[in-house]
């Protein structure tokens, strides 16, 4: 898979931060079923992980 642009890579990251943090919240005002959450969580962590993966974050990567 080809790497995506650093803007593209924020904005994964951004979406699936706010994606696990409205599941908590969600979690705590309603009552939601474990399937619920665990979906929520999931996509929020594999946005993270794509982001990171495959962003090109060039001056992290060339740090030593």
């Amino acid at each position: 898979m080809k790497n995506i642009t650093k803007r593209k890579a924020l904005t994964l990251l951004s979406v699936g931060i706010f994606i696990i943090a409205a599941s908590q919240v969600f979690s705590h005002y309603l009552q939601l079923i474990d399937l619920t959450k665990g979906t929520f969580t999931g996509i929020g962590i594999g946005l993270l992980l794509t982001a990171l993966g495959f962003g090109s974050f060039k001056n992290i990567r060339g740090y030593k």
